[in-house]
């Protein structure tokens, strides 16, 4: 299973002036978890595939999930939806900031950032690429699981036409 590692240092040759405030990196454990949260996962990666042409960014469910566990939050707080006739209410007010305020929070990183998916596929995935096999690490630096997650992403990002394109 897949896990955010945030402020965390790297190897040998990577160095941080700020002590890696702010780094965000996805490490794989195949024993991370249990196997109730391993299916779950599954079962959120098959929904995103399922609507990948209705909704198109991630949402970064495999975070939220990691950080609502980490943090002990009920992320999905009732949503309170007035009616057309209903009068808003200082509680409905108060309820709908204290879920804006429980879901902000829910992703914010131990470090005080706000770690994130950044959707450049077509911009830093064909350099990463292309500069590991010019480089001739990409077997090296790319594990098993790095490659099939890269898959993944491709295939969930491309557009109904065959094309990856906005």
């Amino acid at each position: 299973m897949w896990r955010l590692k945030v402020s965390e240092g790297g190897g040998p040759g990577l160095r941080s002036v700020n002590n890696f405030l702010g780094r965000a990196v996805w490490e794989f454990d195949p024993d991370h978890g249990t196997p109730e949260e391993r299916a779950e996962v599954d079962r959120v990666r098959r929904e995103f595939t399922d609507r990948r042409f209705d909704k198109r960014e991630s949402q970064d469910l495999l975070m939220r999930m990691q950080y609502a566990k980490q943090k002990h939050l009920q992320v999905d707080l009732p949503a309170i939806k007035p009616v057309d006739s209903a009068e808003v209410t200082e509680e409905t007010i108060l309820t709908s900031l204290r879920r804006a305020l429980s879901q902000h929070s829910s992703l914010q990183a131990h470090d005080g950032h706000w770690a994130g998916d950044f959707s450049g596929l077509m911009f830093i995935m064909p350099i990463l690429i292309f500069a590991l096999h010019v480089t001739g690490t990409l077997d090296t630096v790319l594990s098993t699981e790095h490659r099939r997650e890269i898959c993944r992403y491709i295939y969930n990002h491309q557009n109904e036409d065959g094309g990856w394109g906005g």
